[in-house]
Formats: C-alpha cells, structure tokens, sequence
C-alpha cells in the first residue's frame, strides 16, 4: 500500500476526496447602524461587518473563487417578534439589494433565515404564554422573511429555526409571492449543539430560559431521527438540505448522503472554527493545516459543500 504514498504527486493522483474553493460558502454578519467593522472576539479573523465592508469582503471572496456566501443580520433594535427579519428595510435586506447590484449571479447570495437574531427573547420563533416556541405561529412569520429576502435579491433562502413544516410554509410563500426559481436550503439537521457559543456572539443573542433550545433543535444523541427529519423537508420542496454541526457529526452526514439525492451541505460552526484557531494560537497545532483536513473530512463523509468561517483561508491555501 505504501507505494502509492511515496510523493506528493502520486498521492494528489490517487486521493479518493478532493477539497475545492467550489466547495466552500462564507457565513457572513452585517451589523445595523456601525460606522466601522466589529472584532469579533471569540472568531478572531472575523468581523460584523458595516454595509460598505460587507461589499468589500464579498468582492475579496469572489476574487478567491468562493462561490457563495450567507448573510446573517444584526439589527439595532430586536422585539417579541422579530419583525425585523421581515422588514424591507432591514439590515439583511438592504445587504441583499446592494450584493444584488454589485454581483449579479456572479456570487450565490444565500440568507439565514430565522428569527433568533431579532427577537428580544434569542429563540428562533414567537412564543407562547408559557415561553415555549408557537411552531404554526412562526410558520407564518417565516413566510414572510422569505418573500422579503427574495424581494430583496436571495437565490437561497436558509430555514434555521427547526420548526415543524417549515420548509413547505416557505415554498408556498415563494411560489405564492412569485419567487419559484428561489432555492430552499433546509437547515434540515440541526443539533441542540455546545459548539455555537461565538455565533452567539457574532450576532448579539442572549436566550432566554438560560440558553435552552432543546425543545425543537435535535438531541445530540440522536442519528436516526436525522434520516427521518430529513425526508420530511425533501419531501416539502427542499432544494438542499444541511446538518449542523459537521465534524462532530460526521456519522449523520455520511447517514444523510447515503438517503438523499439533493446536494448534502454541512456548516462548519463557529465553535469548531474558534477551538482550531484557539489551538493554533497557543502554537499546539498548526491551525491551516488543521482546517484544510478537517473540511477534507467533511467532504469525505458526503457534503457536496461546507459553510466554513476557514473559507478565505482555506481558498487562499488551495490557490484560489
């Protein structure tokens, strides 16, 4: 076996994965009302961005090859609803409309597409009396951020909340508000994971109820119910579908390839990007050569793309 290991150029000729810059989709995060970029402490590298250096940053990234990016919005005021998200003026949106005009199609414009970031409250959808989440409730407030990021200039809008028949109340609001050739990419597996601490961060949420969503994101525990969450937003119109977090799920993303014909995405998070980089730091690891493989590793179990804070990076590295 070890013939065929024995230089750089036999090994690129017989590796079984390939890790491309086609590969790789930037979260993003614009701030309302900055007049500078933010640090953002627990990312370093990263920044919430004004309008004008959002601009920039996207031309840096298509100037890489990276083909996509996804917004995530910071307003400057948040309330019980969201309502933010849905506003034709919202941050998000105006950060469309202004992509829209400098890139054409030249760049995949993708929105997160959830309430967490514009509600008082840090949960994904309005509440109840009781202070659990009303599903069919938030189903129509969902349409409605749908219709105003594709007013706004989305080629995919990103369903995140993991409410129940979100994708299907989506795809009617679309095709009803006549954005058919919009796409839905189904945060279809999304784990009540540990790893999303500097997300949190990264856009100004506090949850209330001591930071628990675990009455409708997965259990970490669980494999099999992602098979079966992922037939259910297929079968609503999902265009793709993504499991959140990827190398701590590895297992379910390999599962989720192997039961669906769509493209398979996996987010690459923030608290996986912020243990490398940490690591790096100290000088225990060596952080790009740690990104490259663990992205690699997320190719290998099946993910036909890979949402990575490593994008700039890890273009740069592959010669984009």
């Amino acid at each position: 076996m070890r013939r065929l290991r024995r230089t750089p150029a036999l090994r690129r000729l017989v590796a079984e994965t390939r890790l491309s810059v086609d590969d790789l989709i930037a979260p993003l995060f614009v701030r309302e009302g900055i007049e500078e970029p933010v640090p953002i402490r627990s990312m370093p590298g990263h920044v919430q961005h004004t309008e004008a250096s959002l601009v920039q940053e996207v031309k840096r990234l298509a100037g890489l090859g990276v083909p996509a990016v996804m917004l995530f919005g910071v307003p400057a005021a948040k309330d019980a609803t969201g309502s933010g998200a849905w506003d034709p003026d919202g941050v998000v949106q105006r950060a469309l409309a202004t992509l829209r005009d400098g890139f054409g199609d030249d760049v995949v414009l993708m929105a997160d597409l959830c309430l967490d970031e514009y509600t008082d409250h840090g949960h994904c959808g309005v509440l109840c009396g009781d202070g659990a989440v009303d599903n069919d409730a938030t189903l129509e407030l969902y349409g409605r951020v749908a219709r105003a990021q594709a007013d706004a200039g989305a080629a995919v809008v990103a369903p995140s909340g993991m409410m129940d028949g979100q994708v299907a109340a989506i795809r009617r609001a679309l095709d009803d508000g006549g954005h058919d050739k919009v796409a839905v990419l189904a945060y279809a597996v999304k784990y009540a994971s540990a790893l999303y601490g500097p997300f949190r961060d990264a856009v100004d949420v506090h949850i209330a109820g001591g930071g628990d969503r675990r009455a409708y994101q997965m259990d970490p525990a669980n494999r099999r119910e992602a098979v079966a969450e992922v037939a259910l937003d297929v079968a609503e119109g999902a265009d793709m579908v993504m499991v959140k977090p990827a190398v701590t799920y590895l297992d379910v993303i390999a599962d989720v390839r192997r039961v669906v014909d769509v493209p398979v995405l996996a987010y690459h998070v923030s608290g996986e990007y912020a243990m490398v980089q940490a690591a790096a730091a100290a000088g225990w690891i060596d952080g790009p050569a740690v990104a490259v493989e663990q992205l690699t590793a997320v190719r290998r179990a099946g993910a036909d793309a890979v949402l990575t804070y490593f994008a700039a990076d890890v273009a740069e590295a592959l010669g984009g």
